[in-house]
């Protein structure tokens, strides 16, 4: 019987094999690229919400504290979003007109909440505790940016593992005087490691740094 494949036919093959094999890890590191990139996690776009809230102007330059809307902050695992009697306060008495607060004074009115948009987002394995990262001094800006210069908030920084992890790992680099918390426009002063190290003692934050990066404080 005749040879039906031609000599050169193994090296194709393996060629062939080879190919498959390289185009399955390219794929595989494009992927891995793409799910981790600023583009996927949508960092740094505007999310345009139902009422065109402005952090900018309410915090920037009118200087509403925080706590004045996410009132739980320092007291529960969530911010949680303002009631609309929140935003009446003001507004049964400013802009009481205004064509861009319809939907605000709807939501009095009739009681349905506002269906604002979520921007700042972690998996649901995920357990993230606000009150422990305020009352241990870590401020509002370190995970969310300068808040009170966005007209419309956007998602600053990644929130993966290994953002949380550097700052688990090395708290005196991070960690501010409580009254300090919510103040935006704080600057870590240039012996940052030396008052870092003496608040992380004061406030009982773990040094142990295996406690503190252990699976179980995030992944319960």
């Amino acid at each position: 019987m005749g040879q039906i494949f031609p000599r050169n036919a193994n090296l194709l093959i393996r060629l062939s094999i080879f190919a498959s094999l390289l185009l399955a890890v390219e794929l595989t590191l494009i992927l891995g690229v793409y799910f981790r990139s600023n583009y996927f996690r949508q960092i740094n776009v505007a999310v345009q919400q139902p009422v065109p809230y402005s952090h900018q102007l309410h915090v920037g330059v009118l200087g509403i504290d925080c706590r004045y809307c996410h009132v739980s902050v320092d007291k529960s695992w969530t911010a949680n979003i303002p009631a609309t009697e929140t935003c009446m306060t003001c507004h049964s008495q400013i802009k009481t007109d205004s064509p861009k607060l319809a939907p605000v004074r709807e939501s009095y009115a009739t009681g349905d909440p506002v269906e604002w948009i979520r921007v700042h987002k972690v998996p649901d394995f995920v357990y993230f505790n606000h009150s422990i990262h305020i009352n241990k001094g870590i401020g509002c800006s370190e995970c969310h940016g300068q808040v009170d210069t966005m007209a419309v908030v956007w998602q600053a920084q990644p929130l993966y593992m290994g953002f949380c992890l550097n700052c688990h790992r090395n708290p005196e680099q991070y960690i501010r005087p409580r009254d300090e918390v919510y103040n935006m426009d704080y600057v870590h002063p240039a012996d940052q490691l030396q008052v870092g190290a003496d608040l992380v003692k004061q406030y009982g934050v773990n040094n142990d740094k295996n406690q503190l990066t252990n699976c179980f404080i995030c992944h319960r």
